[in-house]
């Protein structure tokens, strides 16, 4: 069997070198056999030299500035990327691997597009890009497509995941929904057990994904983003004196105890 691919990406200050070097360390401990961890990167200082790193893949075409998806993303299409062959799984950075990767290797079809489902819009049948397995090299079109009209193709599908969801000529499949868990949507619970308890690990979940706030550190450090410090939970709400109805519901939302299952996957 050859070496199955992880693929990530890291471009501009939001994450630094440590993320990578968590996902490498995750993913040793999580995927039996040969494996290869390669980032695609504009800053290479601090990552630790078993992974592989490129410079980022050329879009082709400049960013487009009419819609929020992370376009750059598309890249990963590239008929060649840098030399690339095989399966490969994609991981954002923020992802925190808590079960065997294995089975995401050998569900479906070596030919596959499989894709998280994104249970933000369920009706949409969106996937979630945050994890995904391809063929390298597989659906160069999806690029070639994009680059004949990327700010139109942004403006219509707004984010890459749905664009990628909706062009695969194929049709795409998802993973099971037990196996890739949305961390707001499957562990926090509703609001009024965040103050009481932290958020829970689901069973039989092998990766969580933390798309938009919090992050993984914050959610070890218990609170919702980086600006704001960890609060016991009377005083959290004794804040909301004073506030307006809309800002209530997001500040009650917005609260979680430290998680201590975060911290012990999250590693090197």
């Amino acid at each position: 069997m050859s070496a199955r691919l992880i693929l990530c990406m890291k471009w501009g200050t939001r994450y630094g070198p440590e993320y990578v070097n968590r996902i490498y360390g995750m993913v040793a401990r999580n995927l039996s056999g040969d494996f290869r961890v390669v980032c695609f990167t504009d800053d290479r200082r601090g990552i630790r030299p078993e992974v592989e790193c490129f410079d980022l893949p050329d879009l082709g075409c400049p960013v487009p500035t009419n819609a929020p998806g992370k376009f750059r993303k598309l890249a990963l299409w590239n008929a060649d990327l840098f030399g690339l062959r095989g399966t490969a799984l994609f991981l954002d950075l923020d992802v925190v691997i808590t079960g065997p990767l294995d089975p995401l290797f050998t569900v479906g079809s070596p030919d596959d597009v499989i894709l998280a489902r994104n249970w933000i819009k369920p009706l949409e049948r969106l996937g979630q890009t945050s994890v995904f397995r391809f063929p390298v090299g597989g659906h160069a079109y999806l690029l070639d497509e994009f680059r004949a009209d990327p700010e139109g193709l942004a403006g219509q599908y707004q984010f890459e995941q749905r664009y990628v969801t909706k062009r695969v000529r194929a049709g795409v499949k998802f993973f099971p929904s037990v196996w890739v868990r949305h961390f707001r949507l499957d562990c926090l619970g509703p609001w009024p057990l965040r103050y009481l308890r932290p958020a829970r690990l689901p069973r039989g979940a092998r990766i969580v994904m933390f798309p938009g706030k919090p992050d993984p550190a914050d959610a070890i450090a218990g609170r919702w983003s980086g600006a704001v410090s960890h609060e016991p939970p009377l005083r959290h709400l004794r804040r909301l004196a004073g506030g307006r109805q809309v800002a209530f519901g997001r500040h009650l939302k917005r609260y979680l105890l430290p998680v201590p299952w975060v911290a012990e996957h999250w590693r090197e």
